[in-house]
């Protein structure tokens, strides 16, 4: 095409600016907007199409109501591991698990990347972001949770109703997909986990929300979370969760970090206040992560973010929301935030998804891997379950999976992990080998030496003086290697 060498260098240089571009517009999944062709009727319906957010026939003609057929089941349509009514360890499965469905990643995903545009066109999108719409997405949501068997569901606002030019216009859309999505909950038992206030996406969040420059973008940002809130206590839900994507810094050369967080602390007392203005009961949960879209956000782990709850004290107001994929960011696994939160009374929801060790970004992938899962769900045994929280899936499809089918499919895998999980802890716990090495490796301080120091009653006058009596200490091993053979086992 008479580039020549030079020429072709600029050109490659150029696309990689506008494909990075386009990876800044669509980075965070929540911020999705369906670009679709009009597809808006299913081939084999034959009805025909409206503009309005009525339907004519199912939006996933062809998939039944998803059921446990057992480990043996070849049926991808079906649950292996996930017997909803079973009983382990005495709850239900359905009882550890509270799963839920994201909106965001389900019904607002695209499939676009840093390098490619769309690759999902759901047939009932018309490709618009208007009311009616929302309101057909909603509708096409229940369908999935009713088919799927799951009760919970959860939303960022502006995920579920189109922003508008004004905060009156944007409520003004709130409200009514919200009015439909309560008509829709009649009869079931479906309720959204939480919900929140998607302060990222728009320009006005870029120097954050509670952590901005501009005091009228931390009025708007309380406005917005003040109204989400609103009308998750009124479709019922039990939880209330803030990510704070843009709540950090790019430098600190142009940042005033104490202020910044002292900001913070102010928004989320305010938000304690209004929860118990309105009645609200529902859990108020923090969602750790490091960095991206910042270079690094405030809440950057589980010990960061309790360390802030405890210096503004907000310990006892909030709980956290671990995601496993934000936890690998932070150079730590899922396990390991979880007990983090756990051990600190912080534990409160887990959004189910993981990373890939060779992406430096959050992939949100669903979680696959036995191994993880079984980890995971020792420490909800320990902690005795998570409710009001659940396992919410914010995971979304791989581009390359385009098929309405793959929406099911990968939401049945998530849940037989996690199920299978559940199942692998179960067994650990029952055998009792791996918590009888733990006991074992620290039995020197079930003595009586042990229980002084844990009770404080031991100052280093007098140990010095046992280490002296002692002389040098016998350092036994700590069989690793057993542990995890016993953990594999399980598996």
């Amino acid at each position: 095409m008479g580039f020549g060498v030079e020429g072709l260098f600029v050109w490659s240089k150029t696309m990689k600016k506008v494909c990075f571009f386009m990876f800044l517009l669509c980075l965070n999944a929540a911020s999705f907007l369906v670009s679709a062709e009009s597809q808006t009727c299913p081939a084999d319906l034959g009805g025909k199409c409206s503009d309005s957010d009525e339907w004519q026939g199912e939006f996933f003609p062809g998939i039944p109501q998803i059921k446990y057929e057992g480990p043996s089941s070849k049926n991808p349509l079906a649950y292996r591991w996930y017997n909803a009514e079973e009983e382990i360890l005495g709850k239900k499965m359905k009882e550890w698990f509270r799963f839920s469905v994201a909106f965001w990643h389900t019904f607002r995903g695209t499939g676009g990347d840093p390098f490619g545009a769309a690759t999902k066109y759901w047939p009932w999108e018309d490709g618009t972001n208007s009311v009616s719409m929302a309101k057909r997405r909603m509708r096409a949501n229940f369908e999935f949770l009713k088919k799927l068997g799951v009760d919970w569901w959860c939303f960022h606002d502006r995920d579920i109703a189109p922003d508008g030019n004004t905060l009156e216009e944007s409520n003004k859309n709130l409200d009514e997909v919200i009015e439909l999505a309560k008509e829709l909950q009649k009869g079931s038992k479906i309720r959204p986990l939480w919900g929140t206030a998607q302060l990222f996406l728009h320009p006005r969040y870029m120097h954050g929300g509670a952590t901005s420059s501009e005091v009228g973008v931390y009025a708007y940002a309380a406005a917005q979370v003040k109204k989400a809130m609103e009308v998750t206590h009124y479709l019922g839900g039990e939880n209330y969760v803030f990510w704070g994507g843009r709540e950090g810094y790019q430098t600190l050369l142009n940042t005033d970090m104490e202020r910044e967080l002292d900001h913070m602390a102010r928004f989320f007392e305010s938000a304690v206040a209004y929860k118990k203005k309105i009645g609200f009961n529902g859990t108020l949960l923090i969602e750790p992560k490091p960095q991206e879209p910042t270079k690094h956000q405030y809440d950057w782990d589980a010990a960061t973010a309790a360390n802030f709850l405890r210096k503004y004290g907000l310990i006892n107001e909030f709980k956290l929301n671990i995601e496993c994929n934000h936890a690998t960011l932070s150079g730590h696994t899922c396990h390991h935030e979880l007990e983090t939160a756990r051990i600190n009374g912080l534990l409160g929801n887990i959004d189910a998804n993981t990373g890939d060790a060779q992406t430096g970004w959050d992939t949100d992938q669903f979680l696959t891997d036995a191994g993880e899962a079984t980890m995971i769900m020792m420490s909800v045994i320990k902690n005795g379950g998570i409710a009001p929280g659940g396992f919410n899936f914010d995971a979304k499809l791989r581009r390359e999976s385009t098929d309405v089918e793959d929406l099911f499919i990968a939401h049945i895998s998530g849940m037989d992990t996690v199920a299978r999980g559940l199942r692998n802890a179960a067994k650990i716990l029952e055998d009792g080998r791996l918590s009888e090495l733990v006991g074992k490796r620290y039995s020197s301080w079930d003595s009586e030496l042990g229980k002084q120091i844990e009770e404080g009653k031991a100052d280093f006058e007098y140990l010095e003086k046992k280490a002296k009596e002692f002389g040098e200490p016998k350092v036994p091993s700590a069989k690793q290697e057993l542990a995890e053979m016993i953990f594999q086992s399980a598996m």
